[in-house]
């Protein structure tokens, strides 16, 4: 959709409109650069001053800073959500494959359903079975008897490895990696000998994976992603993890092997979590964290140290050294103490 009146704008987004019901607005602004042809939004009070100078045609906007809004405004509880809703009515984001390409690989057994689309020099072996309103980006990968669920879009040089399962509606960036070998070594006297990764890596519905993220096929059963999840950038999934629907994970994550993570649960950048372990639903792990152990409560887990001074962090270091050596002052103290 290239244009919207804000009237048809609210409706479809359920929101309440105050203000001219006739303009149209064709694609979103910052408050600060948005034109007289873009609709804005303020999910954070902190950008509040600038509403009274946005030249936005319309501002989403919830009720309690609505009274701040000098043009028209579309009042809604969830302003943020808003703008996710009106982003995409007003996406026109291109397709990434137009049709099948001539220079496109495709094997005589593979499956593919209506309105398949193939770019340039893209690859489907055999017994692949690849849905309706598909597109395969140019470069991708898809390999023997993967399996593509309708509607999903790959971009360029995304890789599915054999055997694969992807939903509907599933959107890999480039780069990202389906089903490729988990870390399965037995060591012999110090030389390493290649286990084979016999499973399957499989995502359910509506799945979103980030450029060069990888997710490992498993070692014996499957590595499951559940309806729902998103996975960001340069994010390692290893062998045999399950992930519990629309759990989200943000950029350069890891989760160990055989770990099992529940539904609803949000991890934040760079946070490393354990194999063999359990992480129960409705957990949020700060940015850093480093999970050992299984979780069994809900809430939010930090372990993370906040970046500081470089002379206070070398005086907590000094601290940190001597926390032994102290404990063992503290504990003869004690006993001089109970004698």
């Amino acid at each position: 959709m290239s244009s919207i009146t804000l009237a048809e704008l609210a409706k479809q987004i359920g929101a309440d409109l105050i203000g001219q019901d006739d303009i149209i607005v064709s694609s979103i602004g910052t408050l600060s650069d948005a034109t007289s042809s873009q609709i804005s939004f303020l999910s954070n009070p902190k950008y509040r001053t600038q509403l009274s100078d946005t030249k936005a045609a319309a501002v989403i906007i919830n009720a309690e800073e609505a009274q701040w809004c000098k043009t028209n405004a579309l009042v809604m509880k969830n302003s943020y959500l808003g703008y996710a809703l009106a982003a995409r009515l007003l996406d026109e984001t291109p397709d990434s494959a137009a049709d099948i390409c001539s220079s496109a690989k495709i094997a005589v057994t593979a499956k593919l359903g209506n309105n398949v689309r193939v770019a340039a020099n893209a690859v489907i072996e055999d017994g692949a079975v690849i849905g309706d309103d598909v597109q395969v980006g140019p470069g991708s990968f898809v390999g023997k008897n993967a399996q593509i669920g309708s509607g999903s879009k790959f971009w360029a040089n995304v890789t599915i490895y054999h055997d694969c399962i992807l939903g509907k509606n599933c959107l890999l960036q480039s780069g990202a990696v389906i089903g490729s070998d988990g870390f399965g070594y037995a060591n012999d006297a110090g030389n390493w000998i290649k286990i084979p990764q016999t499973g399957r890596a499989i995502l359910g519905d509506n799945v979103e994976i980030g450029a060069n993220s990888c997710v490992d096929r498993g070692a014996l059963g499957d590595t499951i992603l559940g309806n729902g999840v998103i996975i960001d950038n340069l994010v390692q999934i290893a062998h045999n993890v399950e992930i519990g629907d629309n759990t989200a994970m943000a950029a350069c994550s890891v989760v160990a092997g055989s770990t099992v993570i529940g539904k609803y649960c949000v991890i934040a950048g760079q946070v490393g979590i354990n194999g063999h372990i359990n992480i129960t639903d409705k957990v949020t792990f700060t940015g850093f964290a480093m999970v050992t152990k299984s979780i069994t409560e809900s809430g939010v887990y930090s372990s993370g140290v906040p970046a500081t001074t470089n002379r206070e962090w070398r005086k907590n270091m000094v601290g940190l050294r001597n926390i032994d050596s102290l404990s063992k002052r503290v504990k003869a103290l004690e006993k001089q103490l109970k004698d």
